[in-house]
């Protein structure tokens, strides 16, 4: 994933100084600065593990003195009541950190959970699972991230690293094809051109114009399977729109490539996990 160490450790210096501002004033006034303790990061439901050396990151970035051993990996499917990590150091960083570092951990292990659980419904299936740009901002690259570990892939990441022509693109253009002329006198020849369709002909009309990925998007699973046999391998074929548990196993049973689908970022239940506090010394 495209995020360096310095650019995560900006993100979470941030989100620590939104949440923190001025000061924890609950923990500087109840716990003594010197004092030290250990916490378990628990699993309260079953899921898979996302984000654990970045909750790791959060609590150092406190203080160098906390250290956390993690015990699980990320990918790793986890069993309610499991120790996901130890975490031993200064008493006032664990706890000042712990919002972040489970929000985090939350958040990106329901991603991975939720994706692995439409990788399972289409694993006879020669298809991709990918998410889309329908994310947080701000959290965009690690919730992609999270995707990867939960054994899913990455659409484009931005506007920026590859051209996907939509609805109201062709409307603004005059048409699929001006849309393709367009786009494809300004993109560099190693640049794919990717069309949203809503029909077979229109299907049909991306491919004549030499559209390289073709989109289809809101179509019942027979009308899909046509496109995909329409095209016949000269396009890279992908699914999306309003895919879920129920549907994904018919979209894949089409023959399409890739399947798209945004609630594996934009609509996620975060998995239950915990930090508790071990005994504190003075």
């Amino acid at each position: 994933m495209n995020f360096n160490n310095f650019k995560l450790d900006d993100w979470l210096k941030s989100w620590l100084a939104e949440d923190i501002g001025s000061g924890d004033i609950t923990t500087e006034a109840i716990v003594p600065r010197q004092a030290v303790t250990t916490a378990y990061v628990q699993a309260k439901e079953t899921g898979i593990l996302a984000g654990g050396t970045i909750a790791a990151r959060v609590f150092q970035l406190l203080d160098e003195g906390v250290q956390t051993t993690l015990l699980v990996k990320d990918g790793s499917p986890l069993a309610k009541g499991q120790i996901i990590a130890e975490i031993k150091g200064p008493a006032q960083a664990i706890l000042s950190g712990e919002r972040l570092a489970l929000n985090l951990l939350q958040h990106l292990s329901g991603i991975a959970t939720c994706t692995s659980t439409f990788v399972a419904l289409v694993e006879e299936y020669p298809v991709r699972i990918v998410d889309t740009r329908k994310t947080i901002p701000g959290l965009r690259l690690l919730e992609k991230y999270a995707v990867r570990v939960g054994g899913g892939y990455n659409h484009r990441l931005g506007l920026y690293d590859a051209v996907l022509i939509k609805d109201n693109h062709i409307k603004v253009a005059g048409g699929i094809k001006p849309a393709i002329e367009a786009a494809r006198k300004m993109i560099s020849h190693t640049c794919r051109i990717e069309v949203e369709v809503e029909s077979v002909n229109e299907a049909a009309e991306a491919l004549s114009a030499g559209a390289d990925i073709i989109m289809l998007d809101n179509m019942e699973a027979e009308v899909m399977r046509q496109a995909v046999e329409m095209i016949g391998g000269r396009a890279v074929t992908e699914a999306s729109g309003g895919i879920d548990r129920t549907t994904v196993a018919a979209v894949a049973a089409t023959g399409i490539d890739v399947i798209s689908i945004g609630a594996l970022t934009h609509t996620i239940k975060a998995l239950d996990i915990s930090l508790d506090i071990g005994e504190i010394k003075k």
